[in-house]
């Protein structure tokens, strides 16, 4: 070790020394400490010594009165309190009932006497029911409805199958008709007990949670269902729910009436917490668990579309307006958008761990926390839509009528990619594969008639660039003999200037092949985000795949394979294989048209290993994108062979025996080259007439 190295060890060790000293706790804070242990001791041991000497306590007059209130305040067919394992009603006027803790029955006649063979029972019981006691005294006017019975109420329509829990007022279960997921015949949104949300009411001095209330379930007609919770004083509350028909909407109101009795005017917020556990649907999880999270809008015309981070744990604090936020996956999405703006928001996703129990179960635990304007003298001061269903674009797009102020860019669920690639699937794609959907029934037909079309479409750009390579290949030896007759750094621009007029001569140009690809990679791009997210495909067979929208597993193991297990997933794709094997005679037969790959060893070795990387790569991709990259190299190695048909060496020395025999018509470019040859022969003369003098 040498001496700076020593010298800064001393230095972190007295800086190190002199912050644990600074933050050692004072003899004050010493004392304090100790006088809290001491009395927490002491407390401990007169509990002990009470219950030794058979002491109990006991609850007070007050209590008994206060406890008689609240059931008589209760509604006559559940007047009964049933908290934390305290089940008490009233009989002929009189309390009774039982509370249970640990395990053992206490009865009513017991929790009131004054001695026990039992205290720390007794005693535990006692707290129980104070405890009750303080919860209903919390809830004040929605005390009543702290008890009852849940029940399910359902709503359905062609689409789209609810249950809506009486306990919290909230959507329980949502089942999705027409779908079905890898391991069930039904596909069921979320299950009850994985979707929760609650309002939370307040006034000067209490707070209200939904959640915790027995709603009244009042069902209007076939597709409209009332839950309403009857208050002190005649004041009502509830959430009403209409189920749109034919659609996988819900429209969800707040209804009121005579709330000023409970929450003063001058509040004029509410909260609203929702919690999801996203649940898993494909067979692909890989893909799935990387498009699950929250995603939500801003508020306005303009308002942006954002997502919580889809690779991990992420947390955020949105202190801007919200017009929508959802809960999604791959293909489905639950969305709650409001009919004016969610005021701030804080948002957690968290991605289920892998040794979980649910690990296979679950893909993330969302939770939002918002707020709502609200006026307690407003009949209806806050109504909302939820939306559970695909993300399929053109149902997604179809809603935006219900919000006419402004785009609800629903569409914005799929993930299409960046803006220019998802300007080509929304506008290109889309309409063309949903087009195809009009005559062709099998998916993998149509993915070859797009592929087809778009192949077509690029033609032109595609011959382009392999003619320039072509005849890149042929100048090759036109090329080596300048470079031979030129060797010296001094003559470098007039290699430049003889190498580029054989390029004119030619009609050939270094860049010509580069140009033409370069403007076809958008569309690879749109097509390579477009097939991992496109619903049509899920589901859908085609040859050995039982899945577009997921792998293709020809082979699968069960165990974990160090290295090749984390590189590959645990199975192989056939598709993917296909690809990879078609990319690689591809990049062979482009290397042998391509004078750059003679004089370059390392890029003609890249050719090879590119596929190799996009094998492990692509390998735990859905299988119709790697059928769409097969049928595409293919046809392109097919234009590759008709286009030589045209493209000869004969023609491309003819074209350059033409062009010589032309008039020479130099451009800016040559003539800004040429002038530079003579400064630069100039300078050379004048350094050689330096030298001779010397």
């Amino acid at each position: 070790m040498d001496k700076n190295s020593l010298i800064g060890m001393l230095l972190m060790g007295v800086v190190i020394f002199g912050f644990m000293w600074l933050q050692q706790p004072s003899e004050a804070e010493l004392a304090e400490r100790q006088r809290q242990l001491d009395s927490i001791a002491a407390a401990e041991k007169v509990e002990q010594n009470n219950i030794a000497e058979g002491v109990v306590d006991t609850l007070s007059s007050s209590d008994v009165s206060h406890l008689t209130s609240v059931l008589q305040n209760m509604p006559a067919d559940n007047a009964a309190i049933n908290s934390e394992g305290v089940l008490l009603s009233l009989k002929d006027g009189k309390i009774t009932g039982t509370v249970t803790v640990r395990d053992t029955t206490v009865q009513w006649d017991e929790v009131t006497a004054t001695t026990s063979a039992n205290p720390a029972i007794h005693n535990l019981a006692v707290q129980a029911v104070q405890r009750a006691l303080d919860t209903y005294a919390k809830n004040g006017s929605f005390a009543a409805s702290l008890t009852g019975t849940e029940e399910l109420v359902t709503l359905e329509n062609d689409s789209l199958k609810l249950e809506l829990s009486t306990k919290g007022g909230m959507i329980a279960s949502a089942t999705l008709k027409g779908y079905k997921t890898y391991n069930s015949p039904k596909m069921v949104l979320f299950n009850k007990g994985d979707n929760e949300y609650s309002f939370t009411l307040s006034n000067n001095t209490q707070r209200f949670e939904t959640k915790n209330f027995f709603f009244e379930p009042k069902k209007i007609n076939d597709s409209t269902v009332l839950m309403n919770l009857q208050l002190e004083g005649g004041a009502q509350w509830g959430l009403k729910y209409t189920l749109v028909p034919g659609s996988y909407m819900v429209r969800m109101e707040m209804v009121q009436k005579d709330m000023t009795k409970v929450i003063p005017l001058n509040i004029n917020l509410v909260d609203f917490d929702w919690h999801q556990k996203i649940s898993r649907h494909e067979f692909g999880k890989t893909f799935e668990e990387r498009w699950s999270g929250i995603c939500y809008k801003f508020a306005g015309k303009d308002g942006d579309v954002k997502t919580t981070s889809e690779s991990g744990n992420d947390e955020k604090e949105i202190t801007d307006k919200l017009k929508w936020v959802s809960a999604k996956n791959q293909f489905f999405s639950t969305v709650l958008i409001t009919d004016s703006v969610f005021s701030t928001a804080k948002m957690t996703s968290i991605a289920t761990e892998k040794d979980a129990p649910d690990y296979e179960q679950y893909l993330k635990d969302v939770n939002i926390h918002t707020m709502v304007p609200y006026s307690s003298d407003k009949a209806a001061p806050a109504s909302f839509y939820f939306y559970l269903g695909p993300n399929r674009y053109k149902t997604l797009s179809s809603y935006d009528k219900y919000s006419p102020k402004e785009d609800l860019k629903l569409t914005r669920l799929i993930p299409l990619g960046w803006t220019l690639f998802r300007w080509i699937n929304a506008g290109v794609i889309i309409p063309v594969f949903d087009w195809l959907g009009k005559f062709i029934s099998n998916y993998g037909i149509i993915i070859l008639v797009l592929t087809f079309l778009i192949k077509m479409v690029l033609w032109p750009l595609t011959y382009k660039s392999y003619v320039s390579q072509a005849k890149m290949r042929i100048l090759a030896p036109d090329i080596a003999k300048i470079n031979e007759k030129y060797p010296n750094q001094e003559d470098a621009l007039k290699k430049q200037q003889k190498t580029m007029e054989l390029y004119r001569q030619a009609g050939a140009s270094p860049m010509g092949g580069c140009l033409p690809m370069m403007l076809q990679m958008p569309i690879l791009i749109a097509m390579f985000t477009f097939f991992p997210s496109c619903i049509e495909l899920r589901g859908q067979s085609f040859l050995w795949a039982n899945d577009l929208s997921a792998p293709d597993k020809i082979i699968e193991w069960g165990t974990n394979i160090p290295i090749i297990s984390s590189l590959l997933g645990n199975h192989l794709s056939l598709f993917c294989l296909l690809m990879t094997g078609t990319n690689i005679l591809y990049n062979y037969i482009t290397s042998k048209s391509q004078a750059s790959s003679q004089s370059m060893p390392g890029m003609k070795i890249m050719l090879y290993l590119m596929p190799l990387m996009f094998f492990f790569w692509f390998n735990n991709y859905a299988s119709g994108l790697s059928y769409y990259y097969f049928i595409a190299l293919l046809m392109t190695i097919a234009q590759t062979y008709i286009s030589r048909m045209f493209i000869t060496e004969d023609k491309v020395r003819a074209t350059m025996a033409a062009n010589a025999a032309k008039p020479k018509k130099k451009s800016k470019w040559m003539a800004r080259l040429e002038e530079a040859q003579k400064l630069q022969q100039q300078q050379q003369q004048r350094q050689q007439g330096k030298g001779k003098r010397r």
